[in-house]
């Protein structure tokens, strides 16, 4: 499918991927085709060793699963997908929301010795398809890094349990501070929310040796604001974004379809990712 215009049109059969067929689902819209065929060709062409992976994760507050924790969640999380809000609009909002968010989660005294119990009991759950996802990047030693507005303790713990926990992966995001008795007491550094990824990308890359030398970035997210995590990218040669879209689709569909070279709609799974990064570390070079 393809987005011109406002109108999309089923292009698949005229200008198909014959070498990755997950770009012809009815899922995938594209408005830029022959751009992003001509990203994947030479990121291909660049190799594996050239490239890297960044990508967001869902807000991840099942830990402690409060009322009001759901609360802040139906209050805040329509402003931030509100395609009639400017970032600059949003922005103060979402600093409000995790800034309650933590302050709840302090408030209830959680202890670090309870989080791994927390999570297996939980209904966190990753894309269809991560496994494979997260092993074709370690086995190629592909550098992840992962940004979330969540917590980053339990976003480790979940990935942990899920065994793909691999040396290649870097998260980024808001860690919690124990005191000396294991409780929360506070979080440590800068707050990281939806609209700010971009200093963690540039704070946290800089500090990246295996970053060095691989100005190829696959970008996977499902806001505009995750957009900024390839800032801080050295000398960036090839960058392919893939956005997410599953909520308003029709009235984000046209702005997503302006900003991410690829779009998933209503589709929750690694499929498309998989196979573009099947493709592009199938070339002889790679092998």
């Amino acid at each position: 499918m393809c987005v011109s215009a406002g109108i999309e049109v089923n292009l698949s059969a005229v200008f198909p991927f014959v070498q990755i067929p997950e770009l012809s689902k009815g899922s995938v819209l594209i408005r830029e085709r022959s751009r992003v065929e001509e990203t994947l060709q030479a990121m291909r062409r660049a190799g594996v060793s050239s490239l890297q992976v960044r990508a967001h994760s869902h807000h991840i507050l099942f830990v402690v699963g409060s009322l009001q924790m759901k609360e802040l969640l139906n209050t805040y999380y329509p402003i931030e997908i509100d395609s009639n809000r400017s970032a600059e609009e949003k922005l103060p909002l979402m600093v409000e929301w995790w800034t309650k968010v933590h302050e709840l989660l302090i408030q209830q005294k959680i202890r670090k010795d309870m989080l791994t119990q927390a999570v297996k009991e939980s209904n966190a759950m990753l894309r269809d398809g991560y496994k494979e996802f997260f092993e074709h990047l370690a086995e190629h030693q592909v550098p992840l890094l992962i940004f979330s507005a969540g917590v980053g303790d339990i976003l480790e713990e979940v990935i942990r349990q899920n065994q793909v926990f691999h040396s290649n992966v870097h998260i980024i995001s808001n860690y919690m501070d124990f005191d000396q008795t294991g409780v929360l007491q506070a979080f440590k550094g800068p707050l990281i929310h939806t609209f700010n990824k971009r200093e963690g990308a540039l704070s946290h890359a800089a500090g990246l040796r295996e970053l060095q030398g691989r100005p190829n970035v696959l970008l996977l997210g499902d806001s505009l604001g995750d957009l900024t995590m390839a800032d801080g990218v050295s000398k960036p040669h090839n960058i392919l974004t893939i956005g997410f879209l599953n909520d308003q689709v029709e009235e984000r569909k046209e702005l997503y379809a302006n900003s991410f070279g690829i779009i998933l709609v209503k589709d929750e799974t690694m499929d498309v990712p998989n196979a573009i990064l099947r493709y592009i570390t199938s070339s002889r070079d790679n092998k």
